[in-house]
């Protein structure tokens, strides 16, 4: 991640239009945008500065959750009836990402886009498919434990700093009738988010090449420390850590429970900080790493490239579609993405004023203590399907973490 940061502050951003897809076949007279995205309480803003800087443009925004997204976005592509600019994923872990969006050709090669070179690597990686480059990642985006700062105040209670301070927090927390973290699992993505913090931590700062081994067949996850993270995942559970059915829960849900110190907390990616500060906007909200170990030194956090925007291969109006990719990634855009957000820009001169709350994240960044999102680097997205409805089984007590991870490594074997 030194090397990104390097990167980032070597680059310069080039916010010029080109030629190339620049001067694609999109009708030029027609003003309106169709856009569908998942980010919920920050596109809506980048929405407005774009328009306002390019005054008679329409705009159609459409915004759901990602698994309604996920589900929609592929029918759409493959009936030809999705909309000129879309969120697309990094990597190759989900339905809507960007190796499994482009591949099929649904993607318009965005590789003559100014800012597409000044990528760096880190990013790179996961936004190109055979080397073009398909998604506009304007944010890098970690995930945590985010404390609701007034609710620990009232409980009188410190964030835990070691796995065994993290039991005894979830019980003395339950115990004051506010539970530690909201879990709002009935969105099925949601189940990754708390086991990657752990995984971070369990797998890789033991072992740093896991991926790499993985991928060359010398390791699976059924006979790798993921059982810890696994385990330890229940483990929170069973002992308080999260609110009574966190399977009847919505992920809108726990962001109320969240907000307004029904729970002291919730684990989440930094983007919720702006979706709790919408809901609370007094309240002060502080990221932390979570404990998988009683050893800090050993913490690490997961943190990449957040989703994106990609355009549409057979955008109605592909010129007003790479305008507005152009804004994303031009410092005004990313600017105002990045602050509504709560994200890390990728790309320097965006003036970002990264959120105090986030100073813990920012610091594992710069010390190089991250690794990237788990499914950014699987051969294909059946692996995170498989994960994402297993966990929901181990939470209804319909099948073992054991057999989760052996139907993994299944998926994971059958390759891209």
């Amino acid at each position: 991640m030194k090397r990104v940061l390097a990167a980032l502050a070597a680059t310069t951003l080039l916010a010029a239009c080109s030629s190339g897809t620049n001067s694609g076949s999109g009708d030029s007279d027609n003003q309106t945008l169709t856009i569908a995205s998942v980010d919920q309480g920050s596109v809506e803003k980048v929405v407005d500065a774009f328009k306002a800087a390019n005054p008679g443009v329409t705009v159609n925004l459409t915004t759901s959750g990602a698994d309604q997204y996920q589900q929609q976005i592929r029918t759409q592509l493959a009936s030809g009836t999705a909309p000129d600019v879309m969120t697309v994923w990094p990597g190759n872990g989900n339905p809507g990402a960007t190796y499994v969006i482009a591949k099929p050709g649904y993607l318009l090669d965005l590789s003559d886009q100014p800012w597409a070179a000044q990528l760096p690597d880190a990013f790179k990686k996961v936004a190109q498919y055979e080397g073009k480059t398909y998604n506009a990642l304007f944010g890098l985006n970690g995930i945590g434990a985010v404390y609701n700062d007034e609710a620990m105040t009232k409980a009188g209670l410190k964030a835990p700093g070691t796995w065994t301070d993290l039991l005894a927090f979830c019980k003395a927390a339950a115990g004051k009738g506010t539970p530690a973290f909201a879990l709002g699992i009935q969105d099925n993505w949601v189940t990754q988010i708390a086991l990657y913090a752990l995984v971070a931590t369990a797998v890789y700062s033991g072992d740093k090449d896991f991926d790499t081994k993985m991928a060359a067949g010398q390791a699976t996850f059924a006979t790798s420390p993921w059982t810890t993270a696994m385990a330890k995942y229940q483990e929170m559970n069973s002992a308080g850590c999260f609110q009574k059915d966190p399977l009847g829960t919505s992920y809108e849900a726990s962001q109320t429970l969240a907000a307004t110190g029904k729970t002291l907390g919730i684990i989440q990616g930094n983007w919720i900080i702006g979706l709790l500060k919408q809901k609370n906007p007094n309240g002060k909200f502080t990221m932390k790493a979570l404990p998988a170990t009683d050893d800090p030194a050993q913490f690490i956090m997961p943190a990449a490239a957040g989703a994106g925007y990609g355009v549409n291969a057979k955008a109605k109006n592909k010129d007003l579609a790479l305008k507005f990719i152009t804004f994303v990634m031009s410092p005004e855009g990313m600017k105002t993405f990045n602050e509504a957000q709560g994200s890390l820009p990728t790309l320097p001169g965006a003036g970002t004023t990264v959120d105090p709350g986030l100073a813990e994240l920012t610091a594992f960044v710069e010390g190089n203590k991250t690794v990237p999102f788990m499914d950014q680097l699987w051969p294909n997205a059946k692996v995170q399907q498989t994960m994402l409805s297993g966990l929901q089984e181990v939470f209804s007590n319909q099948a073992g973490a054991d057999e989760v991870l052996k139907d993994m490594d299944t998926d994971y074997k059958a390759g891209s």
